[in-house]
């Protein structure tokens, strides 16, 4: 999965592989938003301990008690695509992509994000959130009899060397402030790991099925395979579900 971009088709994008190494991204200059993380996600260089991380392969996180911890797998590949922290009303989805070693790309990605939305009939909200700025949306889909229905959502975006996480807020974390606070606080625990392979700016960094922490008893795990929960991009990107 690749987000979409405006100047440059797929086709394009995958002639121009990223071989930017190390010490030259320990080098290079940034010109993202937020040039100070104050707190996570965080790069793997930056973490001398992840024992207690649950590992996924390109994103490794911590998930808080009353939440599960499900996969998003297509059906086709059985690829994992996405990961989800969720309970009963909330939910946050969470992919990594692969970035500029000297730009930063939710800047870009944030507009493309808006277009699609109020294309398809939502409304768009930009606002300053924990990680910087964010939108704040209703995405607009068919309801009973014909009507158009709404549902909240909050796409928030954390960029680190060479990658960016784009988090994707729902149910009761997208409209409550205290709910929400519960799921950034999962987020702040991303560590993620780009590796070092050549990858095309905004190519999804790969995930895979957990790796439980050291510390947790495989009796803990609460793990589901999920292949349709929230879905908002493939694509483009393309709103195909949110539930």
């Amino acid at each position: 999965m690749m987000f979409g971009r405006k100047k440059k088709n797929a086709a394009d994008e995958a002639t121009e592989p990223d071989t930017t190494t190390t010490a030259e991204s320990a080098d290079a200059p940034s010109t993202t938003e937020d040039t100070t993380r104050t707190r996570g996600p965080r790069d793997l260089s930056e973490v001398s301990d992840t024992d207690s991380l649950v590992n996924l392969g390109s994103i490794l996180l911590r998930p808080s008690p009353g939440t599960e911890l499900r996969l998003e797998v297509d059906q086709k590949t059985n690829a994992v695509t996405a990961v989800q922290i969720a309970d009963e009303d909330a939910a946050v989805q969470l992919q990594a992509f692969a970035a500029p070693r000297s730009a930063g790309i939710w800047g870009d990605i944030r507009d493309e994000i808006a277009e699609m939305i109020t294309g398809n009939g939502g409304t768009v909200e930009q606002a300053k959130g924990p990680f910087g700025t964010e939108l704040r949306t209703r995405l607009a889909q068919p309801g009973p009899q014909g009507r158009t229905v709404f549902a909240p959502a909050i796409f928030a975006g954390a960029e680190g060397p060479r990658w960016f996480v784009r988090a994707v807020y729902s149910g009761s974390a997208a409209v409550d402030d205290d709910v929400r606070a519960r799921f950034d606080e999962i987020l702040s625990t991303v560590v993620v790991a780009r590796g070092e392979d050549p990858r095309a700016p905004r190519e999804m960094l790969p995930l895979q099925m957990p790796e439980a922490p050291q510390e947790q008893t495989a009796a803990d795990e609460d793990v589901d395979e999920q292949t349709d929960d929230l879905k908002p991009f493939e694509r483009g990107p393309e709103i195909t579900e949110v539930r």
